[in-house]
């Protein structure tokens, strides 16, 4: 495929942090994008929540799924656009590998929990993860991915003034360019993010019946997507007219993005890479009429979906778990793992708490409700 001058081209990547030679007819993209793939906290993905905790349904999406929806997504974006699409897929598929179990629950139990230790951030702890607790290379740690995939893991959503202590911690010694928008790649990644989990929330929160098609048909792109899978199929089954409907809604997304992003790169006129860096905003984005409607459709989940009573209870359950978990291990590394035990170093100390946050944060849902049963029921042995 021909690429755009402004798309990253894998024969002038600037590398790996440790050397490696080529050895195989895949682009440095391409193995960033199995080495993703093949990681264990890419697996761990499936069993971690998005919204609805695993055991609600199987039909619920989860990080794993999620992460997939994403990646197809970020490819279609970047073919249109002449962009590099393995980059964007390896993107696509690494950027949640840093959350932590029970979704955004979970994320700010963590926080809380670390606050005196610098805070926890799920975009720094995905950086985290490939650089640093991946471990399945003699060489090095991490998964030694190109600077390209590590600058669009840490600033996909652009520059970073004031960097989580990790990204700050790995950029002084491999500099990832954090003052600058990343490459158009990138951006497509956090935009597919975007597509995706508000259309996978709409069809989730519609299977859970925490609201009606018609109540978010009242929106204007919904109703829009609604009234024209309708028109073009009158006599549909009504259990086929949300899919049809929320495909349309992802069309329109697409089609927005991609003109919206033409439109500015027509105005911009990059000749490479770096003028997307350098440039004074995001060349990849929805137009502002579509970004409103976006808006729209996220404050309607927001209040209908990540409020509803059921949702709350669930994420106050879990929050729970986390913070027990966080608390008794810090307190008591004795209980971690060898491995783990090995790094944490003294009860209560600053360096207890990163290595319990790091080894909280890889837990699947399941494994956390485990460990909390193992130890706090009496009755289960550890």
């Amino acid at each position: 495929m021909v690429l755009a001058p402004y798309a990253v081209r894998p024969e002038t990547s600037r590398g790996r942090l440790h050397p490696e030679a080529g050895g195989d007819a895949r682009s440095p993209f391409q193995r960033d994008r199995d080495r993703i793939v093949h990681a264990t906290a890419f697996r761990r993905l499936q069993y971690k929540t998005q919204v609805f905790v695993y055991h609600e349904g199987d039909h619920f999406r989860t990080r794993l799924t999620h992460s997939i929806e994403v990646a197809q997504i970020a490819r279609s974006i970047a073919r249109l656009l002449m962009l590099d699409e393995d980059l964007a897929e390896a993107l696509a598929l690494a950027h949640d590998l840093g959350h932590p179990p029970f979704g955004h629950a979970g994320e700010d139990a963590l926080n809380s929990s670390m606050k005196p230790y610098g805070g926890f951030d799920h975009n720094a702890q995905s950086l985290k993860a490939v650089t640093l607790l991946e471990t399945r290379y003699a060489g090095f740690d991490g998964l030694n991915l190109t600077w390209e995939t590590l600058e669009g893991l840490a600033k996909h959503n652009g520059p970073l003034r004031r960097p989580a202590p990790y990204i700050a911690e790995y950029d002084a010694r491999h500099p990832l360019g954090l003052d600058t928008h990343a490459s158009a790649e990138a951006q497509v990644a956090a935009l597919a993010d975007d597509i995706a989990y508000n259309n996978h929330d709409l069809d989730d929160g519609l299977r859970a019946r925490l609201f009606t098609l018609e109540e978010v048909g009242a929106l204007p792109l919904i109703g829009d997507a609604l009234a024209e899978a309708r028109a073009a199929t009158p006599d549909m089954p009504a259990d086929r007219v949300a899919p049809e409907t929320i495909r349309r809604v992802i069309n329109m997304m697409v089609g927005d993005v991609v003109a919206e992003t033409r439109r500015r790169i027509a105005a911009l006129a990059p000749a490479t890479v770096d003028d997307i860096r350098r440039s004074s905003g995001p060349v990849v984005a929805f137009s502002p009429r579509m970004a409103e409607a976006n808006l729209a459709l996220r404050d309607f989940l927001f209040t209908r979906m990540y409020r509803h009573w059921r949702v709350n209870r669930t994420m106050a359950k879990s929050k729970r778990v986390v913070q027990v978990l966080f608390s008794l291990l810090h307190g008591g590394p004795q209980m971690l793992p060898p491995a783990w035990r090995s790094r944490a170093g003294d009860a209560g100390s600053a360096r207890c708490a990163l290595v319990v946050c790091d080894y909280i944060a890889g837990m699947t849902d399941r494994y956390a409700l485990e460990e909390h049963r193992r130890m706090t029921d009496p009755d289960v042995p550890g």
